[in-house]
């Protein structure tokens, strides 16, 4: 009697174990939790939508606890094709980091991480077609890179916040051309390049010329400025010479003669000088004996 009723204790004592392990449930700090009830989610404290960190109880057998990340999530989307709005094909793909912000719609919407990573995919695909459709190749390749992923980021978002999902940030990890476009494009940008060289040096060769020629304007009117100025400057000069002498001629009349005739033999007789004239002329009268010179 006594061994049945020390059974019966024993059954009874594991069983409220059994119903006690299944009537709580531990949620830690890198987890977000939802109660449901034969599949429902529960009406517990914060709306039924997630339960703190900690220790929580729950009905046992009739209610468990579904369990999600509460840490940000990083997915992958897939290489795609981009057509930009220059036309030009780019192989893009891009990564995206984000959370679930909303446990209940999360789990209403998808059910699991690994559905909400392949939608999160499909949306990011949309978004990048759209938003990377919308500016040229080169704004995506080498230009407007962090205004870009702000724009994905924000549209993203705009989509994501009905799976109970919030994007964090939006990296766009390649953006090439495709190899069979690469030659062409390549091609065309040194094209380009040589035009803007060939129009720098027709407007250098233009700039050059429009110098060289105010320079030698500059030049012309320098030049003769100074030959006014050297001219003006000589013919003050001999009218003040002329001057001087006349104010000696008056003074000495004869020694003014002696000075003309002085200058004219000068300029008349030189090396090799040939001259027929006769011995008692005129032009000879200072080289004749005689104390009147003649």
């Amino acid at each position: 009697m006594m061994k049945a009723i020390g059974t019966v204790g024993a059954i009874l004592l594991a069983g409220g174990a059994f119903v006690g392990l299944n009537s709580v449930y531990a949620v830690n700090e890198m987890q977000q939790a939802i109660v449901l009830q034969l599949g429902s989610p529960v009406a517990f404290k914060n709306d039924g939508e997630k339960e703190e960190a900690g220790l929580h109880f729950k009905l046992p057998f009739v209610q468990n606890v579904f369990y999600l990340d509460k840490r940000n999530i990083g997915s992958e989307s897939p290489t795609q094709e981009i057509v930009t709005s220059d036309q030009e094909r780019l192989e893009v793909d891009a990564f995206v980091r984000w959370r679930i912000s909303n446990p209940l719609v999360f789990y209403q919407r998808l059910r699991s991480e690994a559905r909400g990573a392949d939608r999160l995919a499909t949306l990011t695909t949309g978004v990048l077609r759209a938003v990377l459709g919308d500016v040229s190749s080169n704004d995506i390749i080498s230009g407007q890179r962090a205004q870009l992923m702000a724009r994905l980021a924000e549209n993203l978002n705009k989509e994501a916040d009905d799976f109970g999902i919030t994007v964090i940030d939006v990296r766009i990890r390649r953006a090439e051309l495709p190899q069979a476009n690469s030659e062409r494009v390549f091609e065309r940008m040194r094209t380009e390049r040589q035009q803007q060289a060939a129009q720098f040096r027709a407007e250098g060769t233009e700039a050059a010329e429009r110098i060289r020629a105010e320079a030698d304007r500059q030049r012309t009117v320098t030049l003769a400025e100074a030959r006014e100025t050297s001219e003006k400057i000589r013919g003050d000069g001999d009218a003040k010479r002329n001057e001087i002498y006349a104010q000696a001629f008056g003074k000495d009349p004869e020694f003014a003669a002696f000075y003309r005739s002085m200058i004219a033999y000068e300029r008349a007789i030189g090396e090799g000088t040939p001259m027929v004239m006769s011995s008692d002329s005129e032009f000879f009268r200072y080289f004749k004996d005689g104390t009147d010179g003649r």
